[in-house]
């Protein structure tokens, strides 16, 4: 059987929909109204930081889709960023995805299945009288060492599904995000009809504990909401096997994104209207901090948490394979340019670049084993808002350096929307340096990395 050299190009847009929110729908719509309201204290600005949150981000969707328009292909980001500022620039975005923003975002999601899936099952401790084993002091990981065990075998199946062929593993993803859809529903209609719900609640802008909501209060809110909405980019590399891609590749990232604010700020109100903001700021400093599970409690009882917990299980295991599914594509583009293992140029016999797959797999296993979720996330926010702003000041640049290029899209409110949007990178970028310094250095220091690796491979490639 001869060995294919080119994508199969079999996503339509309905399924280019599914893989977009597929990516963005993950722990954040359970998770991350606790802490919001604990840093807020007050229901209605936790609404309306989801709203903020969601307008930035389809700023730059908005603008990522008119480079997407004119430039789509598989790689992304990778592709764009080879017209718009050279060669070295798209390596390192490749090389940053790599070591410390899409991979760690798989074994993170990843390792929230196995918490949910523990809470169920309660898995058996492994390897216990290691925990306390570590690596240079830093790394622990054989701590929790049933969890982590449990998010490599998921991450390892979900590999080899997606080895299979880029249409099963998107048909995969539809079904799952369709029942993630429909299990925020039952939680939407059941809980604003339940007789406990409050639905003046959600919408009071009054704080409970007199002081005033403040900018730096509503910019660390919005901070957790971006974990919510991060991923919404990540359909651009498949861009090469997206039917007609320069419509497809835009329109699926914009509705894909309109979508989820909207279900973000349906759920986000049903547990505002059943949890009293105390009770949510409480559970922030008890560590419970899952307002999802309390708030189906409220409505349903104990019994509700085995429902709750199972959609949990759903929506990461979704979650994790569209996240697996698409970012392996950018390693391939990268290694068609000789600056990526070279293996990684392969496609199997089902049109699938099975070694990309398996060499971001490993390495979302590596850093589960790692332990340090908690700097990863922040690292990978850090380092991801450095090249969103970087792709849509590309806009600027190629309206300048292509000014007859076709567009079959245009960014709308040009040039106000992309210029705040970049305005707002630059204001998080200079926010997280100075605030949480050590994820700042740990994300430059793994993106500079790169630099001698692409000197490497620039070596491998002309020794050929």
């Amino acid at each position: 059987m001869s060995i294919p050299s080119r994508l199969n190009r079999a996503l339509g847009l309905r399924l280019a929909i599914f893989v977009v929110i597929g990516n963005i729908i993950g722990s954040g719509v359970y998770k991350k109204a606790v802490p919001m309201a604990a840093e807020l204290h007050s229901s209605g600005w936790v609404l309306i930081c989801w709203v903020l949150g969601g307008i930035i981000s389809l700023f730059g969707a908005l603008s990522n889709a008119e480079i997407a328009s004119m430039l789509a292909d598989t790689g992304g980001e990778y592709t764009y960023y080879k017209k718009i500022y050279g060669r070295f620039f798209s390596y390192l975005y490749g090389w940053s995805n790599f070591t410390a923003i899409k991979t760690a975002a798989i074994a993170g999601i990843a390792y929230v299945f196995a918490q949910s899936l523990n809470s169920i099952v309660h898995l058996p401790a492994v390897f216990a009288s290691w925990s306390d084993t570590s690596v240079f002091g830093i790394f622990y990981p054989f701590a929790a060492f049933q969890i982590k065990l449990t998010a490599i075998l998921l991450i390892l199946v979900l590999t080899w599904i997606n080895t299979k062929g880029v249409k099963t593993g998107a048909g995969l993803s539809t079904g799952l995000m369709l029942l993630v859809l429909a299990g925020i529903a039952l939680i939407v209609v059941f809980g604003l009809n339940s007789p406990q719900a409050t639905l003046g609640a959600p919408f009071r802008l009054e704080v409970i504990n007199a002081a005033p909501v403040t900018i730096s209060a509503v910019f660390t809110a919005m901070l957790a909401a971006f974990w919510g909405y991060e991923g919404w980019n990540s359909v651009g590399f498949l861009g090469g096997e997206i039917k007609d891609p320069h419509r497809n590749v835009p329109l699926s990232i914009t509705i894909g994104l309109l979508v989820v604010i909207a279900v973000y700020l349906l759920v986000n109100t049903t547990y505002l209207a059943l949890l009293p903001l105390p009770q949510l700021v409480q559970m922030q400093a008890s560590g419970n901090s899952i307002a999802a599970v309390e708030a189906v409690k409220v409505f349903w009882g104990h019994g509700g948490l085995i429902f709750i917990s199972v959609l949990i299980l759903i929506t990461t295991l979704g979650c994790t394979h569209t996240t697996i599914l698409s970012n392996s594509r950018t390693y391939y583009a990268m290694a068609r340019e000789g600056v990526f293992f070279p293996k990684v140029t392969k496609l199997n016999s089902a049109q699938v670049p099975a070694n990309a797959l398996w060499y971001q797999g490993v390495w979302a296993c590596m850093l589960v084993l790692s332990g340090t979720f908690d700097q990863l996330t922040d690292m990978l926010i850090f380092a991801a808002f450095i090249y969103y702003g970087a792709t849509t000041f590309g806009v600027f640049i190629l309206r300048k350096k292509m000014p007859d290029a076709p567009r079959p899209y245009k960014v709308w409110g040009y040039p106000i929307v992309p210029a705040l949007f970049i305005l707002f990178c630059l204001s998080l970028i200079c926010n997280t340096i100075i605030t949480r310094p050590r994820e700042a250095v740990i994300g430059l220091v793994l993106i500079f990395l790169g630099i001698p690796f692409y000197w490497w491979f620039n070596k491998l490639s002309s020794n050929k």
